[in-house]
């Protein structure tokens, strides 16, 4: 760069190296070209990035009198920077984590569920009620254009993880109840809907009030978390109560023969 403007080297343009300070380092070794961009949104950014680098790459390290790449040692090294495109690199990596994380948390609770349980199909299918609050979730966020950010992104966690804990809470109750009571599948599934089923409802009650206050909050990200999670919350309790033992119902019938 520096050999197109050789006056910048001088001290007495000052100006003129004033003007192109914006542009290049002290070295006359870098420069750096700056244009604005209306917020188009992450998958069109990202889209850009892909078309940009290569035309980039065409236009520096590409000999025009011979349409062929130049040499390694006379290539110029671009990079595209700037805000977007580290809000989008940041984008990307949170919906990687999320996807890694959440798939962590299913594994390490089927595993648990598995040791608890000793049967891999039962606690397969117990693992669902903890999935379906999230899938909802994702559904209303969707729906009501609630973008991913760092601030909602720790719903899916925290919202798995309690559900799964109450779905524990409920089949360890009904495994007791089964086993140690010598009940019926019917009255095992009554009485744990009336002993643990009301704990799990005070709990989630109490949560949902916990969650629900973020809604007071000036701070965007903090309403949404609180409001979504809570929303999460219900969801989880009313699978652990309704769909869970249905669940089990079916499996239990399926398994002695007898017809649900």
């Amino acid at each position: 760069m520096a050999s197109y403007a050789p006056q910048l080297k001088g001290a007495k343009n000052a100006a003129g190296g004033a003007a192109f300070k914006a542009y290049m380092d002290t070295t006359f070794q870098y420069t750096r070209i700056s244009f604005q961009m209306p917020d188009v949104g992450t998958v069109r950014t990202t889209e850009l990035l892909n078309e940009l680098q290569p035309k980039a790459d065409s236009i520096f390290n590409i000999d025009r009198a011979t349409g062929k790449r130049v040499a390694a040692d006379e290539q110029y090294e671009v990079n595209i920077t700037g805000n977007s495109v580290v809000f989008t690199r940041g984008n990307d990596y949170l919906l990687k984590n999320l996807a890694e994380s959440t798939v962590l948390a299913v594994v390490l609770v089927s595993i648990i569920l598995i040791i608890l349980l000793r049967d891999i199909r039962l606690s397969l299918i117990a693992i669902l009620p903890s999935v379906v609050p999230l899938i909802v979730t994702a559904g209303i966020m969707g729906f009501c254009d609630i973008h991913l950010k760092p601030s909602t992104i720790l719903i899916f966690s925290i919202a798995f993880g309690i559900s799964s804990d109450g779905t524990i809470y409920f089949i360890t109750k009904y495994r007791d109840e089964l086993r140690n009571q010598k009940l019926s599948l019917d009255r095992a599934i009554s009485e744990t809907i009336r002993y643990t089923g009301i704990s799990m409802f005070y709990t989630a009650m109490i949560l949902f009030a916990g969650f629900a206050i973020f809604a007071a909050s000036t701070f965007q990200g903090t309403v949404a978390l609180g409001i979504l999670v809570s929303i999460t919350l219900l969801m989880g309790m009313a699978s652990n109560l309704i769909l869970l033992p249905a669940f089990l119902l079916t499996v239990d019938k399926r398994r002695k023969g007898v017809k649900s």
